[in-house]
C-alpha cells in the first residue's frame, strides 16, 4: 500500500479545520514522514503559508473537476508521500459534485483516505458530515473520524454528536470520536500572523509560549495517535 490521504474536512468556517491540519502535519513531519500538502483554501491559505518552507505544498481548487484531476494525479505520482488535505469551508458543493473522482481512483492509487471530521456544537457540522459520507461512503479505502474541537468545550458539551445517530453510524464502521485539546490563543494568534509552522513556533516563541505549544503538542499526539496510526 501507498501511504494514507489524510483529508482534513468540516465544511464550513471556523470549526478549526486549519489548526486540526496544522497539526495532522506537525504530527507526520515528527514521525520522519515525508508530507505533501494540498491546500484548497486557496482564498485565505494560511497551511500553504505556513508548510510551504518545510514540506512540499500544492494549492488546488477542489470546487472544480480539475482539481479533483490534479489531487489524483499527485497521490499517483508521490506514493511514499502521505498527502494532507486541508479543505475549504466551501467545499461540501465540490465534494459531492467531484469526489467520485478520488473515490473511483483509491483502489487503483493503493491508498486508503482517512478523513478527520472537525466539528463544533452546532447542528450543522453534523448535516455536513451526513452529505460527506454520502460522496466517500464506507468502504475498505476509506475510513472517517470525527474531531472534536476543544476551543467550544470539553467532550460532554458536544451533546448533539454524542447522543446522535451520526456518532453511532461513525463508531460502527470503525471510526473514532476524539475531543483535540484546546490552544491558548495567545500561542495560535502567534504562530498564525507570522505564518510559523508549529515545529518553528516551538523553536521560536517566547519561553511561556513555548512551554504552553509543547503542553498543546503533547495532547494533541494523544488525540491523533489512533487515527493516524491504524
Amino acid at each position: 500500500m501507498a501511504k494514507n490521504i489524510y483529508l482534513i474536512g468540516g465544511s464550513k468556517g471556523g470549526v478549526g479545520k486549519t489548526i486540526v491540519t496544522m497539526a495532522t502535519i506537525d504530527y507526520l513531519q515528527s514521525r520522519g514522514e515525508t508530507v505533501l500538502l494540498i491546500e484548497s483554501d486557496t482564498s485565505n491559505p494560511d497551511v500553504y503559508k505556513a508548510y510551504e518552507q518545510s514540506t512540499r505544498a500544492e494549492l488546488l481548487d477542489l470546487d472544480e473537476a480539475d482539481g479533483w484531476i490534479q489531487l489524483v494525479n499527485f497521490c499517483d505520482a508521490e506514493p511514499e508521500s502521505v498527502v494532507v488535505v486541508n479543505t475549504a469551508a466551501r467545499n461540501n458543493k465540490g465534494v459531492s459534485a467531484y469526489g467520485e473522482t478520488l473515490n473511483s481512483t483509491l483502489a487503483e492509487l493503493k491508498r486508503k483516505l482517512v478523513t478527520l471530521w472537525v466539528i463544533n456544537r452546532q447542528r450543522d457540522s453534523l448535516e455536513l458530515l451526513k452529505q460527506y459520507r454520502d460522496a466517500f461512503p464506507h468502504s475498505a479505502n476509506t475510513a472517517v473520524h470525527v474531531v472534536r474541537n476543544g476551543y467550544f468545550g470539553d467532550e460532554l458539551k458536544f451533546e448533539l454528536y454524542n447522543g446522535s445517530k451520526v456518532r453511532e453510524a461513525i463508531e460502527e464502521c470503525g471510526g473514532l470520536s476524539v475531543t483535540f485539546p484546546d490552544l491558548a490563543d495567545r500561542v495560535s494568534d502567534d504562530f498564525y500572523s507570522n505564518r510559523m509552522s508549529i515545529a518553528r513556533a516551538a523553536q521560536e516563541l517566547p519561553i511561556g509560549n513555548r512551554a504552553e505549544l509543547n503542553r498543546w503538542r503533547s495532547e494533541v499526539k494523544k488525540s491523533l495517535q489512533g487515527m493516524i496510526d491504524e
